[in-house]
């Protein structure tokens, strides 16, 4: 049974407080974008998982879709399966690529094996698995706080834009991330201005790790200001680093980015 899980940009992404236990408190748009990793699951003697594709570092076994398995396993009576993951989505990316194909795993294990799983119980598990993943189970549009880990509904609809998105060849790793980032609450908050039209988002949508990644990153800084030059209505760095995402309001060909970095268009 195959799966084709989607990555997601970050439409805004505040981090407005440090939580005791370590963990950061935040809002953010989730906005599900058409990159796609595809997942498979096999009946087999002993599970396991096979990564093809990007390379990712580390143990196969130690993916979240084996992890995913594990989870659901322990609560429903599930033959062994062989995990095939193809690996698309970039990573280290702020795509939430791994999330996605986690949260598909535990949807595909639902549908295949008729467990009668609600959307909450879905939700459940792939919480236990990272602060975004609950957001693939349904995978539609949110507004994503707390821990990213909690929704609510949000009516934005970008299809009649022209959307690219830029990876650049550099891994931001997203503990180092938060580690640099300054909590502060929003003069505004993003799930009232989200709602305002994309050409008035500039410099009022915003993303809270951008100042301490550019600083590291100077060509993650300059992938914007390129968009920008090209015309983009609204550009902006997704999750952590280090994609940017841009969308115009007409069809764009970018060469001059496409020389040195990995660049998709239509997303």
């Amino acid at each position: 049974m195959l799966s084709f899980p989607n990555a997601k940009i970050n439409l805004g992404l505040n981090i407005t407080e440090k939580r005791a236990d370590g963990y950061h408190n935040l809002e953010t748009v989730f906005y599900p974008i058409n990159i796609k990793d595809s997942v498979e699951i096999t009946d087999v003697e002993e599970t396991s998982c096979k990564i093809h594709g990007i390379d990712i570092p580390g143990d196969a076994n130690d993916n979240l879709c084996f992890k995913a398995y594990q989870l659901v396993k322990k609560d429903y009576d599930i033959p062994a399966q062989q995990i095939n993951l193809l690996k698309n989505i970039p990573v280290g990316a702020g795509l939430g690529g791994g999330s996605a194909d986690c949260a598909f795993l535990i949807k595909l294990l639902n549908d295949k094996f008729s467990l009668g799983m609600s959307v909450d119980k879905m939700e459940d598990y792939a919480r236990k698995l990272g602060a975004d993943c609950a957001f693939f189970i349904e995978n539609k549009p949110v507004y994503a706080f707390n821990k990213g880990d909690e929704f609510e509904k949000c009516e934005i609809d970008l299809s009649a834009w022209f959307k690219v998105l830029v990876k650049p060849p550099v891994h931001v790793s997203t503990a180092d991330a938060y580690a640099q980032v300054k909590p502060q609450k929003p003069l505004q908050s993003l799930k009232e201005i989200i709602h305002l039209c994309p050409t008035t988002w500039k410099n009022k949508v915003i993303n809270d790790f951008e100042l301490s990644v550019f600083a590291k990153y100077p060509q993650i800084r300059q992938i914007k200001t390129s968009l920008y030059d090209a015309g983009a209505t609204f550009a902006l760095m997704s999750g952590s680093g280090s994609s940017v995402f841009a969308i115009f309001d007409h069809p764009v060909k970018l060469p001059e980015l496409e020389e040195n970095n990995l660049v998709f268009y239509n997303i």
